[in-house]
């Protein structure tokens, strides 16, 4: 199965491609650029696979939280690739993608993720590892710092990851078993691809015209391309 996972959600931009067995991929910290950057590196991971869009099986997009812009570049290029060729689409959190990056990585098996959302709130999820894969405890959550609570085991280690860290130093300080992963700060597409399978086994994939991005916060809306209802 051709899996194509695209994401610009938060500062990051990223695409990567399973096929054959083999991943490939391409990544940018480039805030400002996504519009730019990511179709040339879809272009890229196909070219590296030497297949088309055309033989893509599953878009995995990069649905949400994060920043409004990035959300809607990722949802509008994934769109624009979909349509032509009817390839289903799945979503895939900008959270989830992250806890997965520290199972990968560190082999986290418990993950607080929490993303800078301005005006003193922030965006975040705790995760547990599940036969290697993330699996969300409660809900995905927008809410101040002071509000984070937390509902992991404290008494072992919790692996927190994203730049809420960073705008908030003091959530690190919730308990003392909280380490902070210096290698996952912005989600990689590359990781969404495992979560993207599992997804597709469950049935969660959607034709194009149910792409649905998550914003969390309720003043933003999704807005299709002009013909399409």
């Amino acid at each position: 199965m051709n899996i194509l996972a695209l994401d610009t959600c938060t500062e990051a931009c990223s695409a990567a491609l399973s096929s054959q067995q083999q991943l490939f991929s391409r990544s940018a910290d480039a805030p400002r650029e996504h519009s730019q950057r990511l179709l040339p590196m879809v272009d890229e991971v196909l070219q590296d696979a030497e297949i088309t869009i055309a033989d893509v099986d599953l878009i995995a997009y990069g649905r949400g939280p994060g920043s409004f812009t990035g959300i809607r570049i990722c949802t509008s290029m994934t769109q624009g690739l979909a349509l032509g060729h009817d390839i289903p689409v799945i979503g895939i959190s900008t959270l989830a993608t992250m806890a997965q990056m520290a199972i990968n990585i560190h082999g986290a098996k418990q993950i607080l993720c929490c993303i800078d959302a301005r005006m003193n709130e922030v965006y975040w999820g705790q995760y547990i590892n599940q036969d290697g894969v993330a699996v969300l405890v409660a809900t995905e959550q927008v809410s101040s710092p002071d509000d984070m609570v937390i509902a992991l085991d404290t008494e072992q280690e919790i692996i927190a990851c994203g730049t809420g860290f960073d705008a908030y130093l003091e959530l690190l300080e919730r308990a003392q078993v909280i380490s902070l992963s210096e290698q996952v700060k912005y989600p990689d597409a590359s990781a969404m691809i495992s979560l993207a399978k599992v997804g597709f086994d469950a049935g969660e994939h959607t034709s194009v015209d149910e792409l649905a991005p998550v914003y969390l916060r309720d003043t933003v809306t999704w807005k299709k391309l002009p013909g399409r209802e």
